[in-house]
């Protein structure tokens, strides 16, 4: 009898650390694949192949003050170009070859990569497990930091309405569901709520159940979609869990709920590709912030107790 072949799962760093005053987001591909990554992954019974990491510049040899929108701030923007493209055409690729990309960040602006990507010549949805709204865009943003504009940039809000590699062409706002928001700037929630976003804060989960929450937002995900990209930010968890991130936020989820979470979309068998990011190895204890991402990359990709 012919053994079913595996599902392969192409894995690509993109070392990038642009979005935040402390540094060491950069440093995250490799601590992600130094806690076991593969191993997590063919635990899930997928094979592993990895491409390495994106060209990315690194932020220290670079001007952070170089602004390409006649109005707002956004730091870093010609870096997280150049970083946007590359993944985006690694992402391209492997669903080519009907490998599953995961892109390992650095920031959470590597999140334009990995959903323009996957959104070439397909309509997906998306499921954006973060603390953060990441809507703001170049006029609101209060820092100027694009780690926290990737969703609005990939939606093409705002100024990012004309930029063509940051808008996902095959992605429309009500196919995509942020799960866990629990902090959002005034200005983003106006945002949000103009937008056709589907948004669950923490209250939601507290109320309802964070299975029920994250079915609802794999329904919004996949409503006429090919397939759903996941974006999980580690700060997504509370930072009892995830100590290891760069904008902690007391009173996120726990392990337990956040491998149900992902075990929930794995149930579904809509994962399309996933972006792990915002780990920081600086501010991690033992790497368990890098394990903990390896971790629930198994979960998604369909691994079980039993």
């Amino acid at each position: 009898m012919a053994t079913e072949a595996l599902q392969t799962v192409r894995v690509i760093g993109a070392p990038t650390d642009y979005g935040a005053n402390r540094r060491g987001v950069d440093m995250g591909p490799s601590a992600i694949r130094y806690a076991g990554l593969a191993a997590q992954l063919e635990r899930a019974g997928v094979a592993v192949a990895d491409g390495g990491d994106v060209p990315a510049p690194r932020a220290e040899e670079r001007d952070p003050s170089v602004e390409t929108f006649a109005a707002g701030r956004a730091r870093f923007l010609r870096e997280t170009r150049e970083v946007t493209i590359r993944v985006a055409d690694r992402v391209e690729g492997a669903l080519a070859t009907a490998d599953l990309p995961i892109v390992l960040g650095g920031d959470h602006s590597v999140a334009i990569g990995s959903v323009t990507g996957s959104a070439r010549d397909a309509d997906v949805g998306v499921v954006w497990f973060d603390a953060h709204a990441d809507c703001n865009t170049p006029e609101t943003s209060p820092t100027g930091n694009v780690h926290g504009m990737p969703l609005a940039a990939v939606l093409g809000v705002g100024a990012f309405a004309d930029v063509e590699w940051a808008t996902a062409d095959g992605l429309r706002a009500d196919n995509v569901a942020i799960v866990g928001l629990r902090d959002v700037d005034e200005r983003e929630r106006d945002a949000i709520e103009e937008s056709g976003v589907t948004a669950f804060t923490m209250a939601d989960i507290d109320t309802r159940g964070l299975t029920n929450v994250v079915d609802d937002a794999v329904d919004v995900a996949t409503d006429g979609t090919d397939g759903v990209h996941v974006s999980l930010d580690l700060d997504w968890l509370d930072p009892r869990e995830a100590p290891g991130v760069g904008t902690p936020v007391r009173g996120g989820v726990t392990y337990r709920e956040a491998h149900s979470a992902l075990e929930r979309v794995a149930g579904r068998d809509c994962l399309r590709s996933l972006d792990l990011v915002e780990v920081n190895p600086i501010l991690d204890e033992r790497n368990e912030t890098a394990e903990l991402a390896a971790e629930l990359a198994s979960s998604a990709l369909g691994r079980r107790i039993l």
